[in-house]
């Protein structure tokens, strides 16, 4: 199979830890010793998040006095496709001597209307105490918002339309390469109407639907998105959440998930089995192998009653 793997921003710096370089090489590591299994038997793709690391290098910037202004977000886009993408392919290579690796970076077309520019969603950073986050919204004009465990920056998500090194991609897998690609959703960028000159968008694009665009382009038979829970799950955070094993794009869309954090993924594994009647599952990071085999995670299908 051709398998498209999203790799959450969490699945890479787990919530509360120190964001610190060796963190998240051990953390990488792990999760692609998961993925090699994989790698073994089908032709892998594999696309990440970016929400904390983008968050990290948008406050130092913005705390950095040797600049007039902070980096904008689709360049620190960049920044992070290029430290992830370096992580991934060093730890790759490591378990996989004899594969080819490629890293690229990526630009993911945005429509300069889109209205998640004025509303936005999308959860970058580290968790901190309202005080904290209060206090950087005033100073640097940031929004904020509370999701999980307490209080992070939310920046606009749009939707994606295209990705524009999507021919490059599939050239690399022609070439029996594993490709690394669109992290963080790619780099947001705009079109002019009349001339086509590309412009950076501040913003971050979600990567689990840039995930099932990239999947659906690439002629993927398995989207795979892995994050920090085991499983999707009906009523998470309440006193009795219970797990979905097996799901339509419907049942997905009427279970309502937070917008900062399984809505997304649900979403996007909806999208990709309605477009494509192939499989999409969400589930732990570190049971890669065991998901597409059927042993865990949340598998979603058009018809439960098929297969």
């Amino acid at each position: 199979m051709r398998i498209v793997i999203a790799l959450g921003g969490n699945a890479l710096l787990h919530r509360g830890e120190r964001p610190d370089a060796d963190v998240q090489e051990t953390n990488i590591d792990r999760v692609t010793t998961a993925i090699a299994g994989l790698a073994l038997e089908h032709e892998i793709v594999i696309t990440h998040g970016n929400g904390p690391q983008i968050g990290l290098l948008a406050e130092e910037s913005a705390a950095d006095p040797g600049l007039s202004a902070p980096y904008p977000l689709d360049l620190l886009g960049a920044q992070t496709q290029g430290m992830i993408g370096s992580l991934l392919v060093r730890a790759l290579h490591d378990a996989l001597p004899r594969r080819r690796i490629a890293a690229l970076v990526t630009h993911t077309l945005v429509r300069a209307d889109d209205p998640a520019f004025v509303r936005p969603t999308k959860f970058v950073g580290q968790v901190c105490s309202r005080k904290k986050a209060e206090a950087l919204a005033r100073k640097q004009g940031w929004h904020i918002a509370k999701d999980d465990t307490g209080w992070r920056r939310v920046v606009p998500s749009p939707s994606p339309e295209r990705i524009l090194e999507t021919e490059t991609i599939h050239e690399l897998l022609g070439s029996g390469a594993l490709v690394i690609c669109a992290g963080g959703g790619g780099v947001p960028v705009t079109a002019d109407n009349d001339t086509g000159a590309l412009t950076g968008a501040e913003a971050v694009v979600d990567k689990d639907l840039t995930a099932a665009l990239l999947a659906e382009d690439v002629g993927a038979d398995f989207l795979l998105i892995l994050t920090d829970v085991p499983c999707v799950y009906a009523g998470y955070g309440t006193r009795d959440p219970q797990p979905i094993l097996d799901a339509t794009p419907d049942d997905l869309r009427r279970g309502d998930f937070p917008a900062g954090s399984m809505g997304p993924k649900a979403e996007a594994a909806a999208r990709f089995v309605e477009r494509t009647g192939a499989l999409a599952a969400i589930g732990a990071r570190d049971a890669a192998y065991e998901i597409v085999h059927g042993r865990s995670g949340t598998l979603v299908r058009r018809d439960l009653t098929v297969g």
